[in-house]
């Protein structure tokens, strides 16, 4: 049998929350299917659903198929190693006593001689110079997400299960990924934000509110019949608003009629020379035809309203959101970091930079890349100032902001209306709505609690507090800023961003992101060079 996912009438809701999915179907064949929508609509959720770790309310899941799913490995044991993720601890053990002379019948009767060719090339597969007694714990997140992936193809299933497999990657590892899924060719369901990722995608499946849609093709396909779809129900909501302006206006025509009719009416009663009762059966027909014309109307009304809310929400939904920032004042070529001859790490033994000039001016757009432990986040920590060089001077001659994955400038016990206030107590309650609305914080979301807040909300809530404040800072600088958002958000921070006048220092391995906000200048690190082994 084909492999297959179905999803009947499925139903799940969290305990004491509103029903994520409700009668949901939805039907994956063997090819690589991206899963989008905007954070907290459960794409995580139904990976969970589809790989057994929760379990549906109402409704099936059915999977034909072997499924292997890539989690997000953030603590591990110090004894746990790469071969633990292969599960061949046992098989490599049975090897090593073979090739002692320890080995019994039973040991060499299951020893699979391959097995350290077949590791080795599937570490190679996603360019992991590592060997299978390489311990997690000496590995980078990256690193380790890799070493995952390897594992997965190693045991050859049917189906990928991948939730933000290039979330922390630098830019090979998010090459090696991308590069695997372009060349899969089993079946795979794929959450990602990562549109170059969602271009090696043979469909894509959006979840809303609404329910689920799928779309043939990669992602551009996919933004193409958007946009399609978005011009229709700009059409829809328009003729909605003319009918109802029509019937506004039909409605104010009647109305005149009428009272013409009735002015006229009492002007002929008013001369008595009408029998009563034929002035009766008038008045109760002119009442009888007012009223199905009235209640004629307010059908028509009805039905208009009815489309123009349904056109609204479709594009609710379909139009991409935009956000505008107020100036910083910036003015072109000011100076707003420089760093001279700095040497900086974390033991004066083993600096992590060495004798690094750099100088920044507004309103620069800089993306600092590099592999990871080339050394991004010490060069962040001098300029913040969480970290002191060992040599060197740094420079900071305007304010700035910085925004790390953590979010730390927010207070997680407040509410993200309450953090906004506390940023800029200047600002009024209506342009503090106003400004967290254009983040798509709007009404009760704005006061919702920062740390019941998903990573993605909270990074956005951050943006929203930094940036939609009267005065944006006129240095900016962000952490992977699109590690945890959602494709809508990541284009509504883009339109913000290319709105913003002040520097932008950008440290990502997001190459769609960079293009968007037009980076202008790279600042590529490298890692340290390893010591050299003391001379024997």
């Amino acid at each position: 049998m084909s492999a297959s996912i179905v999803l009947h009438d499925l139903a799940w809701a969290p305990p004491g929350g509103s029903p994520l999915f409700s009668d949901l179907d939805l039907a994956f064949g063997p090819e690589r299917t991206g899963l989008v929508g905007r954070n907290g609509v459960g794409k995580t959720t139904l990976l969970r659903l589809i790989d057994g770790r929760l379990t549906p309310q109402a409704g099936s899941v059915t999977v034909h198929g072997r499924l292997a799913v890539l989690r997000q490995i953030v603590q591990v044991d110090e004894t746990e190693t790469v071969a633990d993720l292969f599960e061949a601890r046992d098989a490599l053990a049975v090897l090593a006593r073979a090739e002692a002379g320890e080995a019994d019948a039973d040991d060499l009767a299951q020893a699979d001689w391959m097995l350290p060719s077949r590791l080795e090339a599937a570490l190679a597969h996603l360019r992991l110079n590592v060997t299978p007694e390489t311990r997690l714990a000496t590995l980078s997140g990256g690193q380790r997400t890799r070493a995952g992936l390897a594992a997965l193809l190693f045991a050859e299933p049917d189906w990928l299960i991948l939730d933000e497999p290039t979330n922390n990657l630098d830019r090979e590892g998010r090459q090696a990924v991308i590069d695997l899924l372009a060349e899969w060719r089993s079946g795979a369901v794929v959450v990602s934000h990562d549109r170059e990722l969602l271009e090696t995608m043979d469909a894509i499946v959006e979840l809303t509110t609404l329910g689920a849609t799928r779309y043939g093709g990669n992602w551009s396909a996919y933004r193409s019949r958007k946009a399609l779809e978005l011009d229709a129900a700009r059409r829809d909501l328009a003729d909605a608003d003319k009918r109802l302006n029509d019937l506004a206006r039909t409605a104010q025509q009647t109305a005149e009629r009428k009272a013409r009719s009735d002015k006229a009416g009492r002007a002929v009663a008013a001369r008595g020379d009408q029998p009563k009762i034929l002035l009766g059966m008038r008045k109760d027909r002119a009442e009888d035809t007012g009223g199905e014309q009235a209640r004629l109307a307010e059908r028509r009304r009805e039905q208009a309203e009815g489309a123009a809310t349904a056109a609204r929400e479709r594009i609710e939904i379909l139009q991409p959101l935009t956000v505008t920032l107020p100036p910083t004042g910036l003015p072109i070529g000011r100076e707003v970091l420089t760093l001279e001859a700095v040497t900086a790490g974390y033991r004066p033994d083993r600096p992590v930079l060495t004798d690094l000039s750099l100088r920044i001016a507004g309103p620069e757009r800089i993306a600092l890349t590099g592999p990871n432990g080339s050394g991004k986040t010490t060069l962040l920590g001098l300029i913040t100032g969480a970290l002191t060089p060992t040599s060197g001077s740094v420079r900071r001659p305007v304010p700035f902001a910085m925004l790390d994955q953590q979010v730390a400038v927010l207070d997680p016990a407040l509410s993200i209306r309450d953090n906004f206030r506390r940023l800029h107590p200047e600002v009024d309650e209506n342009a503090c709505r106003a400004a967290l609305a254009r983040f798509m914080f709007r009404a009760d979301a704005a006061l919702r609690i920062v740390g019941d807040l998903s990573g993605g909300q909270r990074l956005r809530a951050g943006l929203a507090c930094v940036l939609g404040g009267p005065t944006p800072p006129p240095f900016l600088i962000l952490d992977e800023p699109t590690n945890h958002l959602d494709i809508d958000s990541i284009e509504a921070v883009e339109a913000g961003l290319r709105a913003y006048d002040g520097a932008l220092l950008i440290v990502s391995h997001d190459e769609a992101f960079l293009e968007a906000v037009h980076i202008e200048r790279r600042i590529a690190l490298k890692p340290p060079e390893p010591p050299l082994a003391p001379a024997r």
